[in-house]
């Protein structure tokens, strides 16, 4: 593969990977003080702590992550009574409106963190600043802006239909069990 199809992969995917990362750290982080605890009766000062501020990140990521694969729950079955432009430019409606609450809370978050947020709050034992901490909501909710603009993009623009992986799944078991109710009947 090329240089540019690694970096245009690794840019599609980025939020997972670190989604997968922050999992893997927390999760070894929780086992290793459990161990820890368990076996030396000692405690990592820091380690419940900076685990739960990746819980945090992790969760935030993972709603980016929702976005991209359309994958938030939502109420789109009054949509289904539409013709199909008009399902498309309702739910497209819908998504800006989601982006405008999303852009909102993004501009206030930022402004919570670098304006309004004490210098001096930091983590009881890591010592860090807490806006590091906090960083994540505007930065969160900029992805997540970002992907549904870009799904609606796809959807309108390149008619791209993207399904929710629930979905999809849904309809790999419908197949599969139509394919052998299929076979069934012609075999008799």
């Amino acid at each position: 593969m090329s240089l540019k199809r690694v970096l245009i992969h690794l840019i599609n995917h980025i939020e997972e990977y670190v989604c997968g990362l922050l999992l893997a750290v927390f999760v070894t982080l929780l086992f290793v003080q459990i161990l820890v605890r368990q076996f030396f009766a000692y405690s990592i000062p820091w380690g419940e702590e900076v685990a739960t501020y990746m819980f945090v990140w992790f969760a935030y990521l993972g709603a980016v992550v929702a976005a991209k694969m359309q994958a938030h729950n939502r109420v789109t079955f009054q949509f289904m009574f539409f013709p199909p432009i008009v399902k498309k430019v309702s739910e497209a409606l819908a998504d800006l409106i989601w982006v405008a609450f999303n852009l909102y809370f993004a501009w206030l978050a930022y402004d919570f963190v670098f304006n309004r947020m004490n210098l001096f709050w930091k983590s009881q034992t890591t010592g860090i600043p807490m806006k590091y901490f906090f960083m994540i909501l505007p930065i969160a909710f900029v992805l997540m802006s970002v992907r549904i603009l870009w799904n609606n993009y796809l959807t309108l623009f390149r008619s791209v239909q993207i399904l929710d992986p629930e979905k999809a799944e849904i309809e790999a078991i419908k197949r599969s069990v139509q394919q052998p109710a299929a076979g069934l009947q012609g075999g008799q």
